[in-house]
C-alpha cells in the first residue's frame, strides 16, 4: 500500500512538473484533452438547461391545454401544406360553447384572436408592433395572467365587448415613461379609445408564441366590431383545458369529435381544423436534442483523439528525457509494474487536468449565461463524472503504450543512453 501511494504521489509530482518545465509543449497537447471535454460537457449542460427550463414553462403554461386553429404547429405527417390551411374557416364562440357543453372532461375553453403588428397611442407618445390578444372569458385560468396593478378584465366587460384593455409591461412603460399610473387612463388603438384597468407582470414569450410583455389583451366582442375577425389574416386560438387528472389524448379525441360535428365535417374527411399541445413541441425539441448530442460527441471525440495523441507524444518525449533515470531505477530492483505505472499515472493526471480546465471553463460560462443574459443553467454532477471518466479513459489509452515502452527499456542499455 506504502509503495503504490508512493507510486502515485510521484506520478503526481512528475506531471505538475512536466507541466512548469514544458509549459506552452503541455499547453498545447492538453488543448486537445480541454476542448473535447468541453465540447461535451458543455452540450450535455445546455441540453439539460433547455429541456428543465422547457419542462419548467411547460408547467407554467400547462401540459393539458389543446390549441386549436387553422394552423398545425408541425407538419402533419409530410409536406406543410399552409395553401390548404390558409383556407380553413376559423374559430368562433360558437365553437367554445360546443366544447363546454358536449366534452364533460374539459375545465374551461376561451377564444383568443391575435391581432399583431398594432400602433398604440397615448398623448403624444406612440408604439408600433404591439400585439392585441382579443379574448373571451377563462383566458386568464389558461394562461395564468399575473397582474402587477389594476385588475384583470371582468366577467362584464368580456361578455359585454366594453373598449377596457390591460397592458403588457413593455407597452406599459412604453406608453407611461415616466412610472405614472396607468389606471384608468385612455389609449387609442383600433381607431377607437380604450381605458387601462391592469398592467401584467413581466413574463417573457412563452412556448405558445404569446408575448403578454408586448401586447394588450381585451375583450374579443370588442374585436369583433372594430375588424374582420374573419379574414384570412386572423386565426382565433382555440385554447381547451382539460380537467384535472383527465387524459389530454382522450380529452383531445371527445373535442375533435364535437369539432367535427360543429364544423360538419363528413367521414372520411381530413379536418379542416388543427389540434396542437405543447408536448408535440417537446418531442420534437427531444429529436433536435438527440442530434445535437450526436454531434457534440462526434466533435468531441475527434478533439479528444487528438488531445490523445499529444499525451501519448508527451510521454514518449518524457520517457526519453528520463531514460537514465529509468535504467537506474531498475538497476536498483525497481520492478517493471512500477516503472509502468509511474508513466501511465503521469499521462492520466495530464489528462485530469486538461479534463478539469474544460470543465472550468463550463463552468465560468455557465455563471456568464446565468448571471449576463438570464438564461438557467442547469449544472449537473453525473455530467461533470462523465467529464472526469472520459479524461481517465484517455489518459489510460493515451499513456499505456509509452508506460509499458518504459518498463521494457533494458537498465544496462538506458543508463548507457546519452
Amino acid at each position: 500500500m506504502t509503495n503504490a501511494s508512493q507510486i502515485i504521489g510521484t506520478s503526481i509530482v512528475q506531471a505538475f512538473l512536466e507541466l512548469r518545465a514544458n509549459k506552452l509543449r503541455t499547453f498545447l497537447s492538453l488543448l486537445g484533452i480541454t476542448i473535447g471535454i468541453f465540447c461535451i460537457i458543455a452540450v450535455l449542460t445546455v441540453l439539460d438547461s433547455l429541456k428543465n427550463n422547457i419542462q419548467k414553462e411547460m408547467a407554467t403554461l400547462g401540459s393539458d391545454v389543446l390549441y386549436i386553429g387553422r394552423w398545425p404547429w408541425m407538419d402533419e405527417g409530410g409536406d406543410y401544406k399552409w395553401w390548404e390551411y390558409r383556407r380553413r374557416a376559423s374559430m368562433t364562440p360558437h365553437e367554445v360553447k360546443a366544447i363546454l357543453s358536449q366534452v364533460p372532461d374539459v375545465a374551461t375553453a376561451t377564444l383568443c384572436l391575435s391581432n399583431r403588428g398594432m400602433t398604440l397611442k397615448h398623448n403624444e407618445l406612440e408604439l408600433s408592433n404591439i400585439a392585441g390578444y382579443a379574448v373571451l372569458s377563462d383566458f386568464d385560468k389558461i394562461q395564468n395572467i399575473e397582474i402587477a396593478s389594476g385588475r384583470y378584465l371582468s366577467a362584464s366587460e368580456l361578455d359585454g365587448g366594453s373598449n377596457t384593455v390591460i397592458l403588457g409591461d413593455e407597452v406599459y412603460k412604453g406608453l407611461f415613461p415616466s412610472g405614472t399610473n396607468a389606471l384608468g387612463q385612455s389609449i387609442h388603438f383600433l381607431r377607437h379609445p380604450f381605458i387601462v384597468v391592469g398592467v401584467m407582470k413581466k413574463v417573457g414569450q412563452n412556448m405558445a408564441g404569446f408575448d403578454f410583455d408586448n401586447s394588450v389583451i381585451f375583450p374579443y366582442y370588442t374585436a369583433a366590431t372594430l375588424i374582420d375577425i374573419r379574414s384570412l389574416d386572423h386565426d382565433p386560438l382555440l385554447a381547451v383545458k382539460a380537467g384535472n387528472g383527465k387524459n389530454l389524448e382522450e380529452v383531445k379525441y371527445e373535442v375533435e369529435g364535437v369539432l367535427r360535428r360543429v364544423r360538419k365535417v363528413k367521414p372520411g374527411q381530413a379536418n379542416d381544423f388543427s389540434i396542437n399541445h405543447l408536448s408535440q413541441v417537446s418531442e420534437r425539441i427531444e429529436s433536435i436534442f438527440g442530434s445535437i448530442d450526436i454531434g457534440a460527441w462526434f466533435i468531441g471525440g475527434f478533439s479528444l483523439l487528438v488531445g490523445a495523441f499529444g499525451i501519448a507524444n508527451i510521454m514518449f518525449v518524457t520517457v526519453k528525457e528520463r531514460t537514465k533515470i529509468i535504467g537506474l531505477k531498475k538497476a536498483i530492483g525497481a520492478r517493471k509494474s512500477s516503472i509502468m505505472w509511474e508513466f501511465l499515472l503521469e499521462a492520466i493526471v495530464l489528462c485530469l487536468i486538461g479534463g478539469a480546465m474544460g470543465i472550468a471553463i463550463v463552468l465560468l460560462l455557465s455563471l456568464i449565461l446565468t448571471y449576463g443574459i438570464d438564461f438557467h443553467v442547469t449544472l449537473s454532477f453525473y455530467n461533470f463524472f462523465v467529464g472526469i471518466t472520459i479524461s481517465l479513459v484517455v489518459g489510460v489509452i493515451s499513456g499505456i503504450i509509452p508506460a509499458w515502452f518504459a518498463s521494457r527499456l533494458d537498465p544496462v542499455v538506458a543508463i548507457r543512453t546519452n
